[in-house]
């Protein structure tokens, strides 16, 4: 068996992690957090994916496509501008914090986690 083309590979991880978000997502009321959950979840993910000693096949993969199609940093835009433009601006400002924060904090987790197991 050849080598994989990078665009499928990118393309098949893609179509898991926008399945997986769509699927989390009907499970979450947005009123409770889903996009913050799959930021948070997808960036400790990415962390650890990058960590871990795997191929650039894996990192395309479930790095650019599937984290890349799981996270939804357009929606988290676009809710942070909602909520400011509807005069929710602490509420914005908060969103915006909770969602930076709680995804570095994920990434540097998921990284940490994997770097001490590999």
């Amino acid at each position: 068996m050849g080598v994989v083309n990078p665009v499928v590979l990118v393309g098949l991880g893609g179509v898991a992690g926008a399945l997986a978000r769509h699927l989390l997502g009907e499970r979450i009321d947005a009123r409770t957090g889903d996009t913050l959950a799959v930021n948070v979840l997808g960036s400790l993910a990415l962390g650890a994916i990058l960590a871990a000693p795997v191929g650039e096949g894996a990192v395309l993969a479930l790095g650019t496509g599937f984290c890349g199609a799981f996270t939804t940093f357009s929606t988290f835009a676009f809710e942070t501008v909602r909520l400011f433009e509807t005069g929710e601006r602490r509420r914005a400002l908060a969103n915006a914090a909770v969602n930076l924060v709680g995804a570095l904090a994920a990434v540097w987790v998921g990284s940490t986690l994997a770097a001490a197991v590999w």
